[in-house]
């Protein structure tokens, strides 16, 4: 088989940028992305390239370099389907809201009417990668939903899993130069000359020795391995500031010990108000839920309390902010939350702390005023809908008004008038922040929480502010 055209079915933070690189180091081969969501896909093709869809430093230039060369965006999956020899599904895995394994399992509903969808519309021979992170052995299950729901029973369908390890804010960068790709598929001969087609794409640009084939099943857990360790170290530091916070030492320099300890390497050892991002809690919970179907209750009780402590961690931080400024005395207080994407240089806030520390400030009554620099203002409201889940989607604005929420246009409208801020979000721009200015419009007295400890805490000190930072007493 040889590979001319490419589809990629979901055009989201995995599938636009991947498909991006792709196209740019593979300018031999079409490559075409498509989605249901017409909104999404007029983004993608926006003449303006700062209002694409998903923002992530790089990206601009290289849909600038590929779109409509070797790079499309269209709506018409039937046709991208039929045309294409690969078929890469980059559809969203959220965690299931109800039925068997609710709260803990992965809902397949998106990979399953993909794969029907697959079947239905192939005219040839397909190769199909998974590319969201999906629970051990799903490939099973797209294999029996293309078999089943294929109109032509001589066309044969190759799985491969391919999963994506990249950060959001660097995802540009871990597509480019990744620490290494995983690709796995099956022993037979004809899955073997899968693997190998989809590795020779890689090989364009990246080194042979960073490309790791396997089975399929060990490169469907390897992905939710990886995204569990990461989030564990991130528990694990978090947990070691309440500690600093109580006995006086810096969690900073504690990091900064333990990350120059070779064995253990400086990364995800900073601590914060908890971790986000649509992956760690998703994948932990899922490997909870694969554990106790397994009976390893011991391990998923190990997992689980990655969960535990990055939820005490959020937890923690609204307490003390109620504790300072007296919260629950049913004094009217206007906090300030800066920051609302779950990490700096990302557009994507899915499953941030600042989402869930709002909640708990507007549950007492607090009047809560936003501003982040890229997330935009009805997606913030999208996000409290969803946790509050009040579904009012057609009067979206005006009913969560009743909670006191407002979003504003910068951190010097969001913090005016307000008792404290919350930084949330470690955004170079609150790094450089006329402080003085800030002090002056606040209530007095004026509280800073330091949520990613980026601010220089003498600075604040200096000129008035009371504040508090994470591990540090």
């Amino acid at each position: 088989m040889k590979i001319k055209n490419i589809c990629c079915i979901g055009a989201g933070y995995v599938g636009g940028p991947t498909m991006s690189v792709f196209a740019l180091k593979c300018p031999d081969i079409n490559f075409i992305v498509v989605d249901i969501s017409e909104e999404k896909i007029n983004a993608w093709n926006n003449y303006d390239l700062k209002k694409l869809p998903v923002y992530e430093p790089g990206l601009k230039e290289i849909i600038a370099q590929t779109r409509n060369k070797n790079l499309f965006f269209s709506t018409d999956i039937d046709e991208a389907i039929k045309k294409s020899e690969m078929i890469f599904m980059s559809v969203n895995t959220p965690t299931k809201t109800k039925g068997e394994g609710k709260g803990m399992a992965a809902d397949l509903r998106f990979v399953e009417s993909c794969a029907k969808r697959i079947g239905e519309v192939s005219n040839k021979n397909k190769i199909v990668v998974e590319k969201s992170t999906l629970p051990v052995r799903t490939a099973e299950k797209i294999k029996e939903v293309l078999n089943t729901h294929n109109s032509d029973k001589k066309i044969k369908f190759e799985i491969l899993s391919n999963p994506e390890f990249l950060a959001e804010g660097t995802a540009i960068n871990d597509l480019l130069k990744p620490d290494r790709v995983l690709i796995g598929g099956d022993n037979s001969g004809s899955g073997k000359e899968a693997t190998q087609l989809l590795v020779e794409l890689y090989k364009k640009w990246i080194p042979k020795e960073k490309i790791l084939t396997t089975n399929i099943w060990s490169s469907e857990l390897s992905k939710l391995v990886s995204n569990a360790f990461l989030a564990q170290r991130v528990s694990s530091i978090n947990s070691i500031s309440a500690i600093c916070e109580k006995t006086g030492a810096n969690i900073e320099e504690v990091s900064k010990a333990v990350g120059m300890d070779s064995r253990i390497g400086s990364k995800f050892l900073t601590s914060s108000i908890g971790f986000g991002g649509s992956c760690f809690k998703k994948d932990i919970l899922n490997l909870v839920y694969i554990s106790e179907y397994y009976g390893l209750k011991k391990v998923a009780n190990y997992w689980q309390q990655v969960i535990d402590i990055n939820n005490y961690q959020t937890n923690r931080v609204f307490d003390k902010v109620c504790d300072a400024l007296n919260l629950r005395s049913q004094i009217k207080r206007s906090i300030c939350i800066l920051g609302w994407a779950f990490k700096k240089n990302t557009n994507d806030s899915r499953e941030s702390a600042s989402i869930y520390l709002t909640k708990q400030l507007l549950e007492i009554g607090v009047q809560v005023n936003v501003y982040d620099p890229m997330v935009k203002k009805n997606k913030i409201f999208n996000d409290i809908e969803t946790v509050f889940n009040t579904h009012n989607s057609d009067n979206l604005e005006t009913n969560l008004k009743s909670v006191n929420l407002n979003v504003l246009n910068s951190a010097y409208a969001a913090s005016k008038n307000s008792s404290a801020i919350i930084i949330c979000t470690e955004w170079d721009e609150f790094k450089t922040l006329d402080w003085t200015s800030i002090y002056d419009s606040m209530e007095k007295p004026s509280w800073v929480f330091d949520g990613r400890n980026i601010i220089d805490d003498y600075k604040l000190l200096k000129l008035g502010f009371k504040t508090f930072k994470i591990g540090k007493s």
